[in-house]
């Protein structure tokens, strides 16, 4: 059943029906490692805001853009271009070109050698402001979902506040130019998110697909105003893949459909580069052995996956 038939689960419950909210959520993470939130109210205007203020940039000539590619840097702050991002295993490059923002920390903060200051565009006066809103607002919002994760799995309902408390998180603006995709290369090669969740907006053009457990791709076609949240490497090691980390790409367009560039801003939630990610007690059974016994802090574990997708 392709995921847009699915329903999405109205963030209105979370105050009202909290119970109700953490276990539809968590149905739809177990079987698919994807959930559909509406009511999000984050503010459409205010993500449009944003939105434009990305395609401002990506509007730049080449040569001013480059300027913000920061070498030796994993992509992870500023801009990163064109070919570079390759899936895991993957021989072909994505069609894509983006830019990072990461958490803003204090002078002197202990987490400041894994976590580098962020750059901002100068030629669009008003990127740092929008951008910077989206980032808290996404990050709010993520902090919220992990309760009804937590709540779904019979955890204490602040059970990852603490571990995500000045996360190494990402909002990722993402442009795949419009094409003639007459090459090998795809928007976005099959691959699993690295991070705890994602949340992900600006999904509503075509593209997004998730394997499903029968082999077959399966299209996200969320309706337009929803967030798409999906579980990453991070939190599936932790559940023990009780919450799978779902494979999933951005195909090419239809040929009606490639004059149109794609944009969306996802944002990657991630523990603290110094928790350790260890498999959660209630995850583990006499019919589901511990699959991941040796721990792994969050920082080791990205610096392992960066390399793998040739960012590292």
């Amino acid at each position: 059943m392709p995921l847009s038939l699915l329903n999405p689960v109205s963030f209105a419950r979370y105050e009202s029906d909290f119970a109700g909210f953490s276990r539809d959520l968590g149905e739809s993470f177990r079987r698919y490692g994807f959930a559909v939130i509406s009511d999000h109210g984050l503010g459409q205007e205010r993500i449009d805001r944003a939105l434009a203020q990305a395609k401002a940039f990506f509007a730049l000539p080449e040569a001013v853009k480059q300027k913000y590619f920061i070498e030796g840097g994993k992509g992870q702050r500023g801009y990163t271009p064109f070919g570079v991002e390759t899936a895991k295993g993957a021989t072909h490059f994505d069609l894509k070109e983006f830019w990072h923002v990461g958490r803003d920390l204090p002078p002197g903060h202990r987490y400041e050698p894994d976590m580098p200051a962020n750059v901002w565009p100068d030629e669009t006066p008003d990127f740092r402001a929008e951008v910077g809103w989206l980032f808290s607002a996404l990050d709010a919002m993520g902090g919220r979902v992990l309760q009804a994760v937590a709540n779904h799995l019979d955890l204490d309902r602040d059970a990852f506040q603490g571990p995500v408390k000045d996360g190494n998180s990402i909002l990722r603006l993402l442009h795949y130019p419009a094409s003639g995709f007459d090459g090998p290369n795809v928007r976005a090669g099959a691959h699993e998110d690295i991070n705890v969740i994602t949340l992900l907006l600006g999904a509503e053009e075509g593209g997004l697909q998730v394997l499903d457990r029968d082999g077959q791709w399966l299209p996200i076609n969320p309706p337009a105003g929803t967030l798409v949240i999906n579980i990453g490497d991070m939190l599936s090691r932790a559940t023990n893949d009780l919450l799978p980390s779902t494979t999933h790409r951005v195909v090419n367009p239809p040929p009606e459909r490639r004059g149109v560039a794609r944009y969306s801003t996802p944002f990657f939630l991630h523990y603290a580069p110094d928790h350790l990610i260890e498999t959660l007690p209630g995850c583990v059974g006499p019919d589901r052995p511990n699959r991941y016994p040796q721990p792994i802090t969050a920082a080791n574990f990205l610096a392992r996956r960066l390399a793998e997708i040739k960012l590292g």
